[in-house]
């Protein structure tokens, strides 16, 4: 706690070699240049001899893994509505960082233990030690050394290192998917052909019918059916293999601000023979609206397989999310603030260059 009474969360890096170093560096640049309220608020940090220590706002429900993965018995699994209002703020996070930032940040590093949630389960991406200024003018790509989490990465960018912001949309996918199974993106302990979660749903992706067997069993069939088969729309299409037919992450906010706006209530009754808790109202709503966009009763479409489908969806629920969407965006304090950036820049590299004078400086940048 602070003199001001502030509660901080306090993280100390690995002492230990120049990888630590330049994470450090590379948070403290992002998070003084960037502010939204998806994005976790850095109130100090220190670099004192070989002490490396980052000052954040506390967040008092830990991270995502903790609520997803690691529940403890007396915990109750996050409910459907959470689930969504988590991915919609997650989504807008990375919006900021794609579209508002300027030159737009790829963050490089999606996964549930960098999602943070505050009251309300309200979601932070933190840890930005990985993150990457994306391309400018003319370029389609940047090109780095591949770095990340095993099972979050993009399979264009595990492969070449070209990396754009449709690698974070992947990233996001894997993390939608893991919301909606509960299963881990690398599970050793599941079936041979179950272990990686992306792989497994691949060819459920194709087959409706065998939506409601994708569900996380802890949600104990309490979820509309209409929004798992518009959530897993959403995630079929940031899983998509090729980068190009991925939606951007302005498309994914506008279809998860639309699924966290519709409140599924607790007061509802299970059905059994659609294995489905739901109320007798809901029940019926959601059998009119199935012959919508995403399923008819009687007959099984595949998710839509390109970006058109998926703006397809998007126009027609942007009506009613563009209030939501409007308020989410704020003012942007964007990267080219030429003043705020080069007092900040000029600060890091001479800190750089002090702790580092006898190593290769090139390997800051």
């Amino acid at each position: 706690m602070l003199d001001d009474g502030q509660v901080v969360a306090v993280k100390q890096l690995d002492r230990n070699g120049l990888q630590g170093n330049r994470e450090f560096l590379v948070e403290v640049l992002m998070l003084s240049l960037l502010y939204h309220s998806n994005l976790v608020n850095l109130v100090g940090y220190c670099a004192d001899g070989d002490q490396r220590l980052l000052v954040y706002e506390f967040m008092p429900l830990g991270s995502l893994q903790d609520h997803l993965h690691d529940i403890p018995p007396y915990k109750e699994p996050l409910d459907w509505n959470t689930r969504m209002k988590i991915a919609a703020g997650a989504a807008k996070g990375l919006e900021y960082l794609h579209d508002k930032a300027d030159p737009p940040v790829i963050y490089r590093d999606f996964k549930p233990s960098n999602i943070l949630l505050g009251e309300g389960y309200h979601p932070k991406l933190s840890d930005f030690g990985l993150a990457k200024l994306g391309p400018v003018g003319d370029k389609t790509h940047v090109s780095t050394r591949v770095m990340g989490t095993y099972g979050y990465c993009a399979p264009e960018y595990a492969m070449t290192g070209q990396l754009t912001v449709k690698s974070d949309v992947y990233s996001f996918g894997v993390v939608f998917l893991e919301l909606i199974t509960g299963r881990k993106a690398i599970d050793a302990t599941r079936p041979a052909g179950e272990q990686n979660a992306v792989l497994w749903a691949r060819p459920l992706f194709k087959d409706r019918r065998k939506f409601p067997k994708m569900v996380d069993p802890l949600l104990r069939g309490c979820y509309p059916i209409r929004g798992l088969y518009q959530a897993l729309a959403v995630a079929a299409m940031c899983l998509q293999e090729q980068a190009a037919t991925r939606p951007l992450i302005g498309e994914v906010v506008t279809a998860l601000s639309y699924l966290a706006s519709q409140s599924y209530g607790p007061n509802a009754t299970a059905v059994q023979s659609a294995g489905i808790c739901s109320s007798a109202q809901g029940v019926r709503e959601d059998k009119r609206l199935l012959g919508g966009t995403f399923v008819n009763e009687h007959v099984v479409h595949s998710p839509p397989h390109d970006s058109s489908d998926f703006r397809q969806m998007r126009r027609e629920k942007e009506v009613s999310t563009r209030a939501d969407v409007g308020r989410a965006r704020g003012s942007p304090k964007t990267l080219n603030n030429d003043l705020v950036r080069e007092g900040v820049v000029t600060e890091a590299k001479v800190w750089g260059e002090n702790l580092t004078e006898k190593e290769d400086r090139s390997a800051w940048y």
